[in-house]
């Protein structure tokens, strides 16, 4: 299933807000939450989502109340230990 990575802002951000919003998250239908970073002093959050389309994402974000300001879907993603293996597999050093 494709995956989507979003991106917001929401200065002022408290750890409080963000664990009274986990149950909403973690229960999402519309697309299934995968992962959060978090910078609590800045509050940028990237959220990872898994979904079979990017309006399905934007569905779910409204359900939940929090406005994306940017959304991009996943083509590839990589472990450090996958990309080592690629890296020795294709001569590479590092």
């Amino acid at each position: 299933m494709p995956q989507f990575i979003t991106i917001h802002r929401s200065p002022g951000l408290k750890r409080e807000e963000l664990a009274q919003n986990a149950p909403n998250v973690l229960g999402s239908k519309i697309a299934k939450f995968q992962h959060l970073y978090v910078n609590i002093a800045s509050g940028f959050i990237v959220s990872v989502f898994e979904a079979d389309t990017k309006e399905q994402v934007e569905e779910q974000m409204e359900v939940l109340g929090f406005p994306v300001d940017e959304m991009h879907e996943v083509h590839f993603g990589q472990s450090r230990a996958e990309m080592e293996a690629m890296l020795k597999q294709y001569g590479g050093k590092h």
